[in-house]
C-alpha cells in the first residue's frame, strides 16, 4: 500500500504541478470547512459504497452537494447500496475512515472499485483531495487529476447527481 510520501513522489516524478496543505485531521465536510483556511479550488466529499453483490463504488462530489443515495443508486444501476465497512476501506483502498479520496484508488491494484466523479467537480479548475491521510490536502488542476488517474489505469465516470446519468467516461 502506498504511503503519503510514496504518493507525493509519484506526482513529483510525473512532473505534475500540485500544492500540499498540511492541517489538523479532518473527518467531515463541516470540519474541513472550518479548518482548511483558504485553499483554492473545489472541495469534495467522498463516499465509499458497496452493494449486496460485493461491488464497490467511490463517489466524489462537491462538498455541499446533496446526494440522494437511493436515487443515484437506482439511476446509475448500482443496486441496493450502503456505506462500505471499515474493513473494506482498509483492505481495498489501504486507508482509514476520514481519508477517503480518489487518490486511494492507486491502492486498488485489482480495480475492484468503480469511480464516479460528479460533474461540478469535473467542471472546476482545481480539485482538492486527501492523499491517503486526512491531515493533508492536495490541490491539483482538474485536467491533471484526470490525466494522472488515467495514467494509473483508473477509469473515471463523470456523472450528474441531479440528472442521475453518466455523462462521460475516461479510461
Amino acid at each position: 500500500m502506498l504511503s503519503l510520501k510514496n504518493f507525493i513522489n509519484i506526482l513529483k516524478d510525473k512532473k505534475y504541478e500540485f500544492e500540499v496543505h498540511e492541517h489538523e485531521p479532518l473527518f467531515t465536510v463541516e470540519e474541513s470547512n472550518q479548518l482548511r483556511g483558504k485553499i483554492k479550488g473545489s472541495h469534495s466529499k467522498n463516499l465509499f459504497l458497496k452493494n449486496k453483490k460485493n461491488n464497490f463504488f467511490l463517489l466524489s462530489c462537491e462538498e455541499f452537494e446533496e446526494i440522494n443515495l437511493k436515487k443515484i443508486s437506482k439511476s446509475l444501476g448500482f443496486g441496493n447500496i450502503s456505506f462500505a465497512k471499515e474493513k473494506y476501506l482498509f483492505n481495498i483502498l489501504g486507508i482509514k475512515p476520514g481519508s477517503v479520496s480518489p487518490f486511494a484508488l492507486l491502492n486498488d491494484t485489482n480495480n475492484v472499485v468503480s469511480f464516479y466523479l460528479e460533474k461540478k467537480l469535473h467542471d472546476s479548475e482545481f480539485l482538492n483531495f486527501h492523499p491517503l491521510i486526512n491531515t493533508v490536502t492536495i490541490t491539483i488542476a482538474t485536467n491533471n487529476f484526470i490525466k494522472f488517474m488515467i495514467e494509473n489505469k483508473k477509469k473515471i465516470h463523470i456523472f450528474s447527481s441531479t440528472e442521475g446519468i453518466v455523462l462521460k467516461t475516461y479510461d
